[in-house]
This record gives C-alpha cells, structure tokens and sequence, in this order.
C-alpha cells in the first residue's frame, strides 16, 4: 500500500493516505468542467490526517459520515472520480478541452522512475500517478526506485544531468506532454512514440506560493515544473468512439464503421492503437483508444466502434495486467498485439528478407476490414465423396519457385494456378495445401555453414494467426497492404474448382509460434496466456507439440475460436476440408480441467487431469456436429510428440478420416522384402479394415500414404538405408532415423545400372499399391516423378532445390516413372472397384497365392495376390511378388476368358503400362511375348515386381475388347 506523504496546495494538515481508494497524488486544478467536483471533494477528504494518528474536527465528522454513506455511493464517487482521470488524460492526449497555454505543475516529492512491467524492460520509466493507488495500486512485480526531484536546486542554465538520466529526460522533452495528471510511460525499450509537433516544451524556474514545499511540510515556496505550449491548437479526433458490440470477435466491417472486439479475461485494461502503413515499420502509434471498463467492456470482451475514414488503417491493441508467468501471466503494455481474429495481417514484404534493422520478428499489425466483394462467378463445393478422391500434398511455394516453372509469379498462390493443369493431367481432383495461414518463416533464422545459407521455417507448421492467408505467398507480397493474399487465394480455390479441384488445407491448431516462456510475444501470449495455452499448475508450458507450447484447445474459449477460424475457411475463403497436424493435441484435456463446466455434470471416477486424452473431447464434437464444418473432409494426424498414438482410435463421430501411418510402414516393409507383413499388407489393399471396421468407419476413413513432407521422397526411399541430414547444421541428428527404407544394394545416387533399374521397379511398386488399395491414396508433391532431396528427411529448413518441384525433370526422358503415375491414376478413377464405399467381401474379393484360392499367410510368404470383380472393367487380377526370388504363377481359371497384361513394373517404359499411347503394333509384339505362359494360364513374375491383368473374352483376343462384369 502506497503511504508516501502528500501535501497539496492550502492544505493545513494535508497526507492523505486513509482511503488508497480515493486517494490521488494530486489535487486537480480547476481549469474544466469538472474542477468545481474536484475541489468541493478534496476539500473534505484533505482534512483526514491518518498518518499523524490524529484528525481534526472537520475530519473527524467526514470520517464517521463516510462510515454511514451507502457502499453504492462511494463506489460511484470512484467511478466519478475515474470517468473524470480518464477524459483529463484524453484531453492532455489529444489537446483537447481543459489545456491550458501555461500551466504550472508542482513537482512532487512522489515522483518515480520504475521499470515496466516487463522483464525485459530494462530502462527506467516516469510513472504516472495512474499507477499508484489507483484501482489497484502497483503490481507486487513492481520495484520502484524514489527519485525526489525536489531535493535538487536547478535553473534554466543547470545540467540536467545531475537530477535525471539524459535518455529518460529525452524520452520526457518528446513527449505530447507532462503533467501529473498525465505522464506516458517511457522505457528505453519502448518501441512506440506518441507524435505531436505543436507542442514545445521547456524547463524553467518559478516561484509558486501556493505549492506545497514538501521537506519543509509547509506552505512556502518550491521550485516548479512548468510545461509551455506554444500557439494552443485543439487537434481533431480522426475517429468517432461509440461503445461498440461484443460480437463477433474481431474488427467487423459495417454500413458506418468498424466493430472491434477481442476476448481478455485477465487483462486490467486495453487500449486499441492504429496504425497507418507508413507509421508501422517506423514502429509509431498513429492513434491510440483507452477503452473503457464501464461503457466498452461487456463480461470479458473489450469492444469499441468506431466511424471515420480506415482507408489503408491498421490496428492492434495493448493490454495491461500482471506479468506473473509463475501465474500464467504475461501482461506487458509497451507490446502492439495482434487480434487474434484478425482477418489479414501485415508484416514483412518478402519471403525469407529481413525486417528493418535485420529483425526476424518485425513489428506485426493487423489490416481494418473493408467491404470489399470478391468475385467467385457463382463458384460453389465440388463436394465430391471421399472414396473418389486422389489427394496431392503440396507446399505452395516450393511447386512453382524453382526457375524451370517458367510461371510470371513463382512461389505463389498464383504460380500454383498457372500450374493446376499439372494436377489435371496426373489425374488428382483434390490438393492437401501445406500450411498456408500466416507464419513467420524467419523464426529459426540462423547461418548454416554447411549450405552456405540461413535456415528458414520453410514448411510453415507454426501459426501466427489463424485466419490470414500467408501474406508472402501473394504475388506482390505486403506490397500492396495484404489484401492480395486473401484475394490470390481465393482465386486459387475458384481456379481448381473449375478444374474440377478440391482444396484441403493443412492446419495447425496444436501450438503456435510464440515457443515457450522464452519465445516472442506477439498475439496469444500478451492477450490472455492463461486461456489460451496449456499451463501446469506453476505456470510452466505443456510440450505435447515438440515445438514449446500447447495450444489449449478442449478451452471453452479457444474451442469456439478454432471453430470460428475453421467456418471462416470454409465460407469466406471457400476451402472444401482440412488437415489437422497432430490432432491428438485436440482430444486432451485442458488447463485446470473440470468435467462440470464443459459436459454440466460431474462423472464418476473422472481422474482427467490436464493433458489426458479424452474419450469424447469437447473440441472434436463440436465441429463434428457443427452444420458447416460437418459437411467438409476431415483429417486428422492421429498422434503427437507426447506419445499419443490414435490411428484407428482417433474420436470420429463417423466422419473423421486419418492420416493412416501404419498403412505407410506395413507397405514400406513387405515392399522392401521384409518377412512376416503378408497378412498386414493384405488388409492394406482392403482399406484396413482392422482398424477402422469394428468402430463403423469406412475405407475411405484411411487417407492411404508411402510419403509424405517429413520422410523420405519416394525416389529416397529406394536409394537410402540412413538418413543423410548433413544439410540442415544438425550433425545429422534431427530427423527420423528408423525409415523403413532400402537402398537397393547401393547407397546413394551413383550406383550400377542394375540397381538403378531395380529402384525404377520398386518405386512403380510402391505408387501401383497406393492406387489398388482400398481407401483415399495421397500422393506428395514430386514422388510423380522422382524427385530427390539426396536423402534428407527433414527438410524443413530449406528453401532451395531441395524442396521445390523440378518441372525441368519432368519433362526429361528419365521421366517415364510420370507417365506411369498418370496412368495408373487414372485407372484407378476408371476402376469401380478400386474406390468402394465398403470394404470388400468373398463376393467381390478372392485371395490368391502362387496357385489360385491358396493364399500364404506365413511369416516367410512374400506373395500376395487377389482378384476384384469391376463393374465397368471385368475382373482384375492384381499381383504383388517381393521376393528376391522370380516366381511363375498360376492364374485362375474362368471358362471362356483369358487374361490380358495390362501393368507389368518389371518391363521398361512404355510397356510397364499397355495403355492407349503405345503403338498398337508394339502391344501386340508385347503380349505375344507372354503367349506360351497365358495359353497355359501361367504368367512369369520377375523379383521385386507387381502386375494387373485385366480377363478378356478369348474369341476376342485380337481386337483387345473387355467384357464388362455382371
């Protein structure tokens, strides 16, 4: 409690400490309409001597009368009293009513320099009297240092040095302004600058009997600081204030202004600051909006509404508050935040280019909405079934940034358009976008002397904000203010859904990039850090994301926010689905989990702590039953770096597909040859019926993979036994070490001519399983053609060759391996019964071994074979041989018929795929080949090899005619 003795000008007995309350360190003049209210008020409470023991008369009688008043009338004196401080504050701000030309200002004994709130502050700061018993006094954080300016004599003429700290003082003489009544807080980490260039300010000496000499405790004279202001001139607000709305979240564009409103529960106090373009990289405050507790507070959201011209305006706010990171905590007033419902925010220009004075963190704003309509000429969801669906993962910059795109703007949302015909022609109606919210792809900013170049946060997988599109993935980056990127973006999803494209996006709800208690500080964190991360009981910062903090996400509050940014997507931005990274962050309980205030009823044995998975998690059941996002693709990465493995048990309310990883190792095993996987590969091709039948899910719940970003290419995966991470700095220790790869016989690229056509075999292997298995097949973007990263795995830091597509090498000769990727695509979208809505029955489905109806199921079977009837194809006959061993197989009977190769990987190009575009006289030579086996229903299979052979009426063998099944 604040009890330093003040005096105050006429005061006979004068401290006034009995009620911190009420009590302010200052008398307020009476040069405006409340000064009358001023005086008639102290004139009482002045007479209170507390510290001295004792009280006068008149004392005595306002004591015992302030006893008997009501507490509701002496809480609306406080509110008076603060209505009061804080339009004298604006009109000291803005120079509005109640400044006078010359007004003299005692300069008390009280006066202090503390440090901010923040830590990290080191300067000192002049505090002003707001800070001091003013519901509430001073944060305990708080370590004042007294600085008397009284006890120093000084002239016009004297050295300012000898009373105060020349780059205090210099923050002091720049301010709009001083007084008691408003001092800004200044730090020598202040990053902002109040800017008023009519004010002239100067010090000078005067002799004022009616200050209070505060060492002597009488009346007589004291040296007074005066503020001068040359030519007085009332500066006009460029915004009307109203009171606002506390819906919806966000800055909300209406007929006559903008809404804003953001959730802080913890906050003490918000201030709105806008910003113009040109103030923020100079890091200034255009204007700045104490919003009132009384008229712009509404439960815990702050709200104002303004009305003026936002033509180009920016906006962010300030909050005050305790910075206790022991209570979860982190409330620092000097930071610009972002809103984290912001709906497009501006930072640095270019991708991978420093901000001014090379910072990796550059000063972040948030864009005021307009009204502007986009044209989406009468675009609406493809809405195609999930069975039907090939999806393409792509990282938005690396498909076009390579220099053989030969697109206008490479690297961007528009360099993908130019390149959708690609996808077109390789058969895929539906592309997973890598992260394309706003991210910082300087956060792991640092030289690597290996490459000779810095390590960026390439991939993107830590969010900054949640509905922005990434605003350097425009064609003119932040050039144009940011609206580009929300625009290129949409055009993007316009542009693939005329090509009959869907677009997923990858989204990362699991952390965010502010780290942990050492990271940045730039939206959540300063906004109310408490709710939105998950937090021990001492503050410390749940790690299940492997990237420094967890987002809290099974919240009340943040559940609704993630809801809210996943329907903007959806309606605004038009997307058809997403991808949820590391979605078993989503079903754990949250900080401080109480099972009454999320289901309204305690449960029984209920030992949920924070962090534990959760049966039916609050988050996961509203979007399943949200009436929008129901009706979009939804996957999940069913695990997360804390050990919670959920593929196959991931929470689905029956419409929640995976990312199905024990697909992607099981494939990868009996591929390479490895004993003992028969049996798991043969639920593979059937959609994994043994994880996703028993819970009613169907195949199409199994988004089907052999690669993906963070792995293996598919051309590595045949050419490496051990990662290769050399690149990334790490001495080869980050990344995964346990791939499931094999080489072949040779490590690395530069083999013989027979290991290099045994890969070519083993990577058409791979992509012809992909396509047969039951399920939804994703392909990563370049497996269609082999691309190499030399055997990282972990290319997340790389902006360069390693991970931008090579159309150059696509087109080469060497790529043939396309032609087999798009040919065997689009059989699959052909076949009807390679995409079914169930898994396969006896009806529809045999099993084969070397002989027909003799499936081997042994530990050291490495053959499987089976034959699915077509609806529109006939009967298929689809083989897979990972023996070292070639193997002759009998082929199944059917009277009447005889099988027609149609895929062989073991042959070269073009005969690895009898299609339409080899010659009719090449396919005739190539299937009499095989003649002497197919009169003898035999057929010969090399090692490490996979066939389809389609059954055909034999009266018609010559002209290639198929007999349509049923």
């Amino acid at each position: 409690m604040w009890r330093r003795e003040r005096r105050f000008p006429g005061a006979n007995t004068a401290p006034l400490s009995a009620f911190p309350s009420l009590a302010f360190p200052c008398v307020r003049l009476a040069t405006t309409r409340n000064g009358a209210f001023s005086l008639l008020f102290f004139s009482f409470v002045q007479r209170l001597d507390v510290s001295n023991r004792s009280m006068c008369p008149t004392g005595c009688f306002f004591s015992s009368f302030l006893l008997v008043l009501p507490p509701s009338f002496l809480l609306c004196v406080k509110l008076k009293w603060r209505r009061i401080l804080r339009e004298e504050e604006e009109a000291w701000k803005w120079g509005g009513e109640g400044v006078g030309s010359v007004i003299p200002v005692p300069i008390p004994e009280f006066l202090t320099l503390s440090p901010s709130p923040s830590p990290t502050d080191a300067g000192n700061q002049i505090s002003s009297p707001l800070d001091f018993g003013l519901f509430p006094g001073p944060s305990p954080t708080h370590k004042h240092n007294k600085l008397d300016l009284c006890k120093y004599n000084y002239s016009p003429d004297s050295n300012l040095e000898g009373f105060m700290d020349a780059s205090v003082m210099e923050k002091l003489l720049r301010c709009a302004s001083y007084s008691p009544l408003h001092t800004p807080k200044l730090t020598s980490t202040h990053n902002f600058e109040f800017r008023n260039p009519n004010i002239h300010m100067k010090w000078r000496t005067r002799k004022n009997n009616n200050a209070v000499n505060a060492s002597k405790g009488g009346g007589g004279e004291v040296d007074t600081a005066v503020v001068e202001k040359d030519k007085p001139k009332v500066l006009p607000r460029r915004f009307q204030i109203l009171q606002g709305s506390p819906m919806p979240f966000g800055a909300t564009a209406q007929e006559d202004g903008v809404n804003f409103a953001i959730y802080s529960r913890n906050a003490t106090s918000a201030t709105l600051c806008l910003m113009t373009p040109s103030d923020l990289p100079e890091k200034r405050i255009t204007e700045q909006i104490p919003l009132d507790q009384l008229t712009n507070k509404t439960g815990d959201v702050w709200h104002v509404f303004l009305k003026g011209d936002f033509t180009d305006m920016l906006y962010g706010y300030k909050f005050s508050g305790d910075f206790s990171p022991e209570e979860g905590h982190y409330y620092d007033s000097s930071r610009i935040l972002l809103d984290p419902y912001a709906k497009d925010v501006l930072s640095r220009e270019e991708f991978g280019v420093l901000g001014p004075d090379d910072d990796c963190w550059s000063q972040m704003a948030c864009k005021v909405p307009s009204n502007h309509e986009f044209d989406w000429e009468g675009d609406l969801p493809l809405s195609f079934a999930q069975r039907d669906l090939v999806i393409y993962e792509m990282h938005v910059r690396g498909f076009t940034r390579h220099e053989s795109s030969k697109t206008e703007s490479p690297g961007t949302y528009l360099g993908v358009v130019d390149k959708l015909d690609h996808l077109k022609e390789l058969g895929v109606n539906c592309i997973e976008l890598m992260p394309c919210q706003e991210f910082n792809e300087l956060e792991y900013f640092s030289y690597n002397p290996v490459m000779g170049d810095y390590r960026l946060n390439y991939w993107g997988y830590s969010t900054i904000n949640y509905f922005s599109p990434m605003l350097r993935y425009a064609s003119s980056g932040g050039r144009n203010g940011g609206p580009d990127a929300i625009n290129e973006f949409k055009n993007l999803v316009k542009e693939a859904h005329k090509r009959g494209i869907e677009v997923l996006m990858d989204v990362v709800y699991n952390h965010t990039a502010e780290g942990n208690e050492n990271g940045p500080i730039f939206s959540f964190r300063g906004v109310d850090n408490s709710v939105f991360y998950m937090l021990a009981p001492k503050g410390e910062f749940y790690n299940y994301s492997g990237c420094g903090n967890t987002f809290n996400c099974n919240h009340p509050i943040v559940r609704q926010f993630i809801v809210d940014s996943l329907r903007y997507w959806v309606t605004e931005m038009h997307v058809d689905g997403f991808r949820f990274d590391l979605a078993s962050i989503m079903t754990r309980g949250s900080s401080l989990w109480d099972a009454k205030n999320v289901y309204g009823n305690e449960l029984e044995d209920d030992l949920t702590t924070t962090g534990s998975p959760l049966t039916n998690p609050p988050l996961i059941d509203m979007i399943s039953n949200d009436p929008i996002l129901r009706g979009v693709k939804l996957i999940a990465e069913a695990w997360d770096c804390g050990g919670l493995y959920q593929v196959g048990v991931f929470p689905h309310w029956g419409i929640w597909s995976e990312w199905n990883g024990k697909y992607r190792d099981t494939v990868r095993q009996f591929i390479k040859g490895t004993d003992g996987f028969s049996g798991a590969f043969a639920e593979c091709l059937c959609g994994s019926p043994n994880l996703y039948q028993e819970g009613g899910r169907k195949p199409w719940n199994s988004i089907n993979f052999i690669c993906a970003h963070d792995g293996f290419t598919l051309a590595d995966l045949v050419t490496y036994n051990d990662k290769h991470n050399l690149a990334n700095g790490e001495d080869n220790k980050d990344g995964e070490s346990h791939n499931n790869s094999w080489n072949c016989g040779q490590e690395g690229e530069f083999v013989s001519i027979s290991v290099k056509r045994l890969r070519k075999r083993q990577m058409r292997n791979f992509f012809l399983c992909l396509m047969v298995s039951q399920g939804v097949p994703m392909i990563h973007m370049g497996d269609e053609y082999g691309h190499t990263k030399g055997g990282n795995n972990n290319t997340y830091c790389h902006d360069n060759h390693m991970n931008y597509f090579q159309w150059d090498k696509k087109e080469e000769s060497s790529s043939d391996f396309f032609r087999f990727c798009r040919l065997i695509t689009n059989f699959r979208h052909e076949s009807e019964a390679l995409g079914l809505n169930d898994f396969p029955t006896a009806e529809r489905l045999q099993w084969h071994g070397h002989v027909p109806e003799t499936p081997d199921w042994s530990e050291s079977s490495r053959f499987v074979a089976f034959t699915m009837k077509d609806l529109v194809k006939g009967e298929l006959y689809i083989a897979f041989n990972t023996s070292h061993l070639p193997v002759t197989i009998t082929l199944p009977e059917r009277a009447g018929y005889r099988w027609q190769p149609l895929v062989d990987t073991s042959k070269p190009a073009p005969y690895d795929f009898l299609s339409d575009d080899v010659p009719e006289r090449e396919k005739e030579v190539a299937i009499k080949q095989y003649a002497q086996f197919l009169d003898g229903n035999l057929y010969p299979m090399l090692c490490y090899s996979s066939i389809i052979l389609v059954l055909i009426p034999d009266e018609n063998l010559n002209t290639h005619s198929r007999l349509p099944f049923g």
